[in-house]
């Protein structure tokens, strides 16, 4: 098998002597190029790269989920094609790695290496939904090119606290769970629309919902860790369906306190709930307006302002080494 492996030497998990180690390991099991990213966007492109070759048969991410994400916009540049393209394997080394343990893998880059050898040995692998969200046509963002997502994807609210995260880390800081929570109260207390809502969720054949605050879409679950802990912010969303959403509109500060205390307590049978809380499950096409610019994310990378996003669920989309 030939096969390419991706390596990000940001990633912050892992030491230059670990990824050594795992290079030699998978050089042992296979015939493997290996090239680290020099620039934002470089995985996408050498994704690209492996999925307009005739002979590269897997690429393995080893880095966070940033990284994941650029190699699957790389594989999936002309879309899904299970046939021809190659497969995904992951290697994490990120502060979080949500769609690693969303797969099941360890969450240490050793012991995931460990277990990426022993599935290509026993040929394990699974095939996977994925979200797709573009510009909406008509509307001033129909332009902005589409973008696929592994695990999550958020307008507003959570999409800000992203920004300022990596406003604090371009400043030096490190991508720790309080740096996020500390963001978070900050995106609160600054947050312009949190009681009079400017988001609208349309979806074919069903009445609009306005005045919402928060939206966050949901490929799988759970939604993200902290630490150890998964918060399931759509509970029933799943690789294997299409894409959920958990919608607030109203934020208020009692509002606020009661939901973050359902995420921190949230189970895969329970998330959050309420007469201000919309979730919505197995969605396979809907469009987000906003009234004013709002920040969109998606898989923890921050993407500019939208008022305006298209989300779209594809199941079947890529084949992964689990």
């Amino acid at each position: 098998m030939r096969a390419l492996l991706v390596v990000n030497p940001a990633a912050t998990t892992t030491s230059a002597r670990t990824r050594d180690v795992l290079i030699h390991a998978l050089a042992s099991e296979m015939k493997l190029e290996v090239v680290t990213t020099e620039y934002r966007g470089h995985a996408r492109d050498l994704g690209r790269q492996a999925a307009e070759s005739d002979d590269i048969e897997l690429v393995v991410a080893l880095g966070g989920d940033g990284t994941v994400n650029e190699v699957v916009n790389g594989l999936l540049h002309n879309g899904p094609d299970l046939d021809r393209q190659p497969r995904l394997a992951v290697v994490p080394g990120g502060s979080t790695n949500v769609f690693a343990r969303a797969l099941g893998l360890p969450n240490d880059a050793v012991e995931a290496t460990g277990a990426l050898l022993d599935a290509l040995r026993e040929d394990r692998e699974r095939t996977i939904g994925l979200g797709l969200a573009a510009g909406t046509p008509g509307t001033e963002d129909e332009a902005v090119p589409s973008r696929w997502f592994t695990f999550c994807a958020g307008l507003g609210f959570d999409a800000g606290v992203i920004g300022r995260v990596e406003q604090q880390r371009e400043r030096g800081k490190r991508s720790t769970h309080a740096l996020y929570l500390r963001q978070v109260a900050r995106q609160f207390l600054d947050e312009p629309h949190r009681r009079h809502g400017t988001i609208t969720l349309e979806r074919p054949g069903q009445d609009p919902v306005t005045d919402l605050v928060l939206s966050i879409i949901c490929n799988t679950s759970p939604w993200t860790f902290l630490g150890n802990r998964p918060v399931y912010a759509s509970p029933k969303a799943s690789f294997d369906t299409g894409l959920d959403v958990l919608a607030l509109n109203r934020m208020s500060t009692g509002a606020v306190a009661r939901y973050a205390t359902q995420l921190l307590t949230s189970s895969p049978e329970r998330g959050p709930h309420g007469k201000h809380a919309l979730s919505l499950h197995d969605l396979t096409d809907f469009t987000l307006h906003s009234k004013a610019p709002l920040p969109l994310q998606m898989d923890g990378d921050h993407l500019g302002l939208r008022t305006s996003v298209t989300f779209t669920g594809v199941r079947r989309a890529l084949r992964v080494i689990v």
